[in-house]
């Protein structure tokens, strides 16, 4: 069970610990953790006295892999920590001879997006094709899923089978958000994935800022169609603004520096 801090894969944690399901939590850690979300996994796995292994990428080819990626100005720059982290979950259940894999990827709140940002994720010879174009050293420790071993796995070998938990039960995000709350002191990091503060800056600056696109608008849309808010909340909360302009500010400078890009390269890329 891959665990985050964000509220699916928490939410995933205390379903599999209420269904007595013993599950063993992996944190694929890319150096972009917020505080709260390093908080939100110390305290679930601390409450519910979860097995638990947390991975650290190499930071320096991870680092290397994500300036290729802005350099390439695709959309997708977030594929990089998707696929890694697909890849090391399903091979160290392998490894450990596991059977199953909880996911927290759910109907209710994120099965709509637009055919332009449905990318996959298993594209190895992309993400290689852009590093060797773009990038400085080359990728040894580092793995990534293809989409042969993805499909292999799913319709033929089947040897770790992948259960979307929440889309057995009701989910509903802020009732879940409550639960998390009051059980296991987990605290809100405002919106979707934004656990992750590249995520953040991510979905939050360079989507509309260099494509034009709001993220929010397809997170709604799922609430509405599920039920959970009105599309006439959903129209209030896009006029908020996505990015408040302190924490923006203090983002850029940091995510500029932890790439070393300098004001002048990031402003020419985007």
């Amino acid at each position: 069970m891959g665990l985050s801090g964000g509220v699916d894969s928490s939410y995933v944690a205390y379903l599999a610990n209420k269904y007595k399901l013993s599950p063993f939590a992996v944190h694929v850690d890319n150096g972009w953790n917020s505080e709260s979300a390093d908080r939100n996994i110390k305290n679930i796995v601390n409450s519910l006295g979860l097995d638990f292994y947390r991975h650290q990428v190499d930071w320096e080819e991870f680092k290397d892999l994500q300036r290729s990626y802005f350099k390439a100005s695709v959309i997708d720059i977030e594929v990089l920590t998707d696929s890694a982290i697909f890849s090391f979950i399903y091979n160290l259940a392998l490894k450990k001879n596991i059977k199953y894999q909880l996911y927290g990827m759910n109907i209710a709140t994120e099965s709509i997006m637009p055919k332009s940002c449905n990318y996959t994720k298993t594209d190895v010879r992309n993400i290689m094709a852009i590093q060797k174009k773009y990038g400085t050293r080359e990728i040894k420790n580092i793995l990534f899923i293809n989409t042969l071993q993805d499909k292999w796995n799913d319709l033929i070998s089947k040897r770790v089978s992948k259960i979307n938990i929440l889309n057995y039960i009701d989910y509903n995000k802020v009732k879940a958000k409550d639960i998390l709350k009051e059980k296991l002191n987990w605290e809100d990091y405002g919106g979707k994935h934004y656990e992750s503060i590249f995520t953040r800056f991510y979905q939050g600056y360079i989507l509309p800022k260099k494509f034009g696109i709001d993220k929010r608008r397809a997170h709604l849309s799922n609430l509405i169609c599920s039920g959970q808010i009105t599309r006439k909340d959903a129209l209030e909360e896009l006029k908020k603004d996505p990015y408040p302009p302190q924490l923006l500010e203090k983002d850029k400078k940091y995510v500029l520096g932890k790439l070393g890009f300098s004001k002048e390269e990031f402003e020419t890329i985007m």
